[in-house]
């Protein structure tokens, strides 16, 4: 078992390599303004020591607070912030009815478009291994349709970003605060029931059973 101290080094160490592999300004983080993406965004722009530019998908679902973390943060950071967005004809006629079909059209469809129409060749993920068992056998590099996923803190539990956010002051979203431990759109996001919880549970328990055909689509 890493120690958190051990965990960042590396992750730092990672970032660095990408850097000097791959043009930065072709670089962007997969910014979801939730806890775990925050911390790389924050590392990335340590790392790069000026602006960076990030991916936002905004599904017209999310909760408003993390909307309004999600801009007030990018202007005090200085993020060159992408917001991908649906297009109307991709949206369902009803929200979530259909987990797959409605992550597809609001995310995936929209994160291609965007990274193809920016050129991007590489994306930072915030995600976790520990947080579903279908990531727990993802590597820290992942070919994807045109471009490479690149996973900084895979190793990190919910512990690790908590305490790291805790020591570098790191902002993050109220409704944490208020019994969510994972964020994501309103219609499958829910507050964590009590003691003994997982991180996901309050996340829509269907979708989570599927997460591995939802990877094979190009969610991340």
């Amino acid at each position: 078992m890493h120690s958190l101290q051990e965990k960042l080094a590396a992750s730092r160490q990672f970032l660095t390599s990408l850097a000097a592999k791959h043009d930065p300004a072709r670089i962007a983080v997969a910014w979801t303004a939730g806890k775990d993406s925050t911390v790389v965004l924050d590392l990335w722009r340590e790392v790069l020591g000026g602006p960076v530019t990030a991916i936002n998908l905004d599904t017209g679902c999310k909760f408003p607070e993390i909307l309004a973390l999600r801009d007030r943060l990018a202007g005090e950071w200085g993020v060159t912030l992408h917001v991908a967005r649906p297009l109307p004809e991709d949206i369902p006629s009803v929200i979530a009815a259909d987990k797959l079909a409605c992550c597809g059209a609001l995310k995936v469809r929209p994160l291609r478009r965007i990274m193809a129409e920016l050129g991007l060749k590489v994306l930072l993920t915030g995600i976790r291994a520990d947080e579903n068992p279908s990531r727990t056998d993802l590597s820290h590099l992942e070919d994807r349709q045109g471009y490479t996923q690149a996973n900084p803190i895979l190793d990190w539990t919910e512990m690790d970003v908590w305490a790291h956010t805790t020591a570098h002051g790191l902002p993050y979203c109220t409704l944490y605060d208020q019994g969510y431990r994972s964020l994501g759109c309103v219609p499958c996001t829910a507050r964590v029931a009590g003691a003994g919880q997982g991180e996901r549970d309050g996340r829509d328990q269907e979708k989570e059973a599927r997460m591995a055909e939802l990877r094979a689509l190009g969610y991340f």
